[in-house]
């Protein structure tokens, strides 16, 4: 029999036994995914979480290290003919990540196994995104004697604000490995359909702060000052002006301003102000541009009012960028598992993922997952909603796919 009849064949038998095995996935997944829901964490503080997941990954036989104080990063080490060379060292190795903190939201789904740490919350998924992971590894311990490499489990903390890829970057989690695969539930996908396109998926994310210093003064004689907050919302106003009239139609960028404070009492007219907020962009140009144009922009309304304004820029994370082959890849893998219904478009998002810090460095993929919702109206909440509370049965999916996606890559 030829290499690629051999390789065509294994591939079937792979598919049929991920499908086989899909019902125990299942409950396994869901069974998991309510007690991480249960005990949200957020950033750097998921030691309960970390824990448990260790424990899960003792009660399936799969070893693990902890480079991080809240960072799990395990291994599981293929029995396929050749996946080791004689220095122990794997024919090819494939990290899949999950990333495992919650937000500071106070959940309202009414759910039995809401969360039971008040005023926070899974309200991103990334719940959902352990329990896949661990389904996947389930699916994969039986599948040892097919994968002809290694496949490094990263449960990543800090996903939210807290540039938690970075961290467990520099921990070493990339160290010999030639690709990458994440899946992020997503509402705005339709439910159980997967979106697996090269190129630019979720926005490059950067925060931002502009200081104002003005003049303060009476408020009922504001000729003898110069309004800090008046200038202040004149930039706000301008600064919507660059992506309206200074960036191309054809390059997403989103520039929010998210808090504006000013002032110390009502009869005071402000001598200082400062407000906050987001950018977000697809493309590297833009990129680049936004925070010269913001700080020309500030500059110059506010010394319109007689007052300075100064911007103080910070680079969170890059675009998440899929590399063509890998998409290709999980979307050979997707029709062999899911079938070929399963396989959507989806436009890609604005929201940021520092998972774009592994794919800087490394080939791979990010996969989107549509979640539909548990809500019996029929109300799908977004992401970051306190309501938000996806369709359960759906997660096994992300778990064959991730599964089929290993088998493949390592067996290359």
């Amino acid at each position: 029999m030829a290499m690629d009849e051999k390789s065509d064949t294994l591939v079937t038998q792979v598919a049929h036994e991920i499908r086989r095995s899909a019902g125990a996935t299942s409950a396994y997944v869901i069974d998991r995914r309510r007690w991480y829901h249960a005990h949200p964490e957020v950033a750097y503080h998921e030691v309960a979480t970390t824990g448990q997941i260790c424990a899960d990954l003792e009660a399936l036989g799969i070893p693990y290290e902890r480079p991080t104080k809240t960072g799990v990063v395990a291994t599981i080490a293929g029995a396929a003919a050749g996946a080791y060379d004689e220095q122990g060292q794997p024919r090819r190795r494939l990290m899949l990540r999950a990333d495992i903190d919650a937000l500071p939201v106070t959940e309202q789904t009414d759910e039995p196994f809401a969360s039971q740490n008040e005023g926070f919350m899974h309200a991103c998924g990334h719940d959902c995104h352990i329990a896949m992971l661990l389904g996947a590894a389930r699916l994969l311990m039986g599948l040892r004697s097919e994968l002809a490499g290694e496949v490094r489990l990263v449960f990543q903390p800090a996903e939210e604000g807290g540039n938690g890829s970075k961290t467990m970057i520099e921990a070493g989690v990339l160290d010999g490995v030639d690709g990458v695969y994440g899946t992020h539930i997503w509402s705005d996908v339709e439910e159980g359909k997967v979106s697996v396109e090269a190129g630019p998926r979720m926005a490059a994310t950067d925060w931002w702060r502009i200081d104002v210093t003005g003049r303060g003064a009476h408020g009922a004689m504001p000729n003898q000052g110069a309004d800090a907050v008046l200038a202040g919302a004149a930039i706000v106003e301008s600064l919507q002006a660059i992506v309206s009239r200074n960036m191309s139609p054809f390059e997403p960028a989103v520039v929010t301003v998210g808090q504006f404070h000013g002032g110390t009492a009502r009869n005071v007219m402000a001598g200082s102000a400062w407000m906050e907020g987001t950018v977000r962009t697809f493309h590297e140009e833009a990129h680049a541009r936004i925070p010269q144009l913001m700080d020309r922009m500030a500059s110059d309304v506010a010394a319109a009012f007689g007052c300075t304004a100064r911007l103080t820029y910070e680079v969170a994370h890059t675009t998440v960028v899929n590399t063509p082959e890998a998409s290709e890849r999980a979307a050979r893998a997707a029709a062999e598992v899911l079938g070929e219904d399963a396989i959507t478009r989806y436009q890609g998002s604005m929201p940021g993922e520092d998972f774009s810090e592994y794919l800087r460095r490394c080939p791979g993929v990010f996969v989107f997952l549509g979640s539909g919702t548990a809500d019996p109206s029929g109300k799908v909440w977004p992401q970051h909603s306190s309501h938000y509370d996806p369709n359960e049965s759906v997660l096994v999916r992300g778990s064959m796919l991730a599964a089929q996606y290993a088998v493949d890559f390592l067996n290359e």
